[in-house]
């Protein structure tokens, strides 16, 4: 299953092209945005010195643990039973897509707060309950899961925050939807991937024309879970090419002209 929707970022404008917009896939760590939102928004101090642990409470009670072989990013397990700033662990999140550090920030703040965040995007669809890896909560059909509608909706809720939006222009894993573009081309995006799905929601600054949203969302067999090197990932990146190519039609749509008053 292939989703994608493309939109201006211009305030409140619709899609300019969808294909399967409300279909539901694993989250993988596109959720990952909702936690950054969440934790800056409770006013959480990022600069306060948290331990580096590795045990969680489930949402379903007891505690899990994350695996360090199905995590992308090493540093924050070679900080474990260290103290180090929360901001730290929250960038870590998005330019590494740690899972480690994921689990850490979203114990800093809650999963109220994260649904909070996309119902103020005005996600219909999408919802992140519980934490990375909470595979007990997973067993009893607690699932995050996103749509490419709801992926555009959560990036565009970040307009007024050009820190958040700033911080995920430094993602290091510019394959899928940045692959697809010509070098140098800006773009704040994250990405997430488990074997079987890959997906990505990006906000496309041209150089020659307004900026635009793009969230694609795959999952099937293409996908291995592999990080940089996946099949799907390159996917991706030709959907973002061909909508790259088209990127002058990504307007927003005009109202019907109003013929001039009559002269008296």
């Amino acid at each position: 299953m292939l989703s994608v929707v493309v939109a201006p970022w211009a305030s409140d404008a619709e899609p300019v092209f969808t294909h399967a917009p409300d279909e539901l896939h694993d989250a993988a760590s596109t959720m990952k945005i909702a936690v950054l939102a969440a934790l800056t928004r409770s006013g959480a101090n990022l600069d306060a010195e948290v331990p580096v642990v590795n045990h969680f409470a489930s949402v379903v009670g007891g505690e899990f643990g994350n695996d360090p072989d199905w995590d992308s990013d090493p540093l924050p397990w070679e900080l474990l039973g260290t103290h180090v700033p929360l901001r730290l662990l929250a960038e870590r999140m998005i330019t590494h897509s740690s899972n480690l550090a994921t689990n850490l920030c979203l114990a800093r703040t809650d999963q109220r707060a994260v649904a909070e965040v996309w119902r103020q995007a005005g996600a219909t669809r999408s919802a992140s309950p519980r934490g990375i890896e909470d595979y007990a909560a997973r067993a009893a059909g607690i699932h995050n899961r996103v749509s490419a509608r709801d992926l555009v909706r959560l990036l565009h809720s970040l307009a007024d925050e050009p820190e958040l939006l700033g911080l995920l222009e430094r993602n290091d894993f510019r394959v899928d939807l940045a692959a697809g573009l010509p070098p140098g081309t800006r773009i704040a995006f994250k990405n997430g991937w488990v074997p079987g799905a890959r997906h990505c929601v990006g906000l496309v600054h041209p150089y020659d024309c307004p900026p635009y949203l793009i969230a694609v969302c795959y999952t099937g067999p293409l996908a291995s879970g592999a990080d940089r090197d996946d099949p799907a990932a390159r996917l991706l990146a030709r959907v973002s090419a061909a909508v790259w190519k088209r990127r002058k039609e990504i307007t927003v749509p005009r109202g019907p002209e109003v013929p001039p008053a009559p002269v008296r």
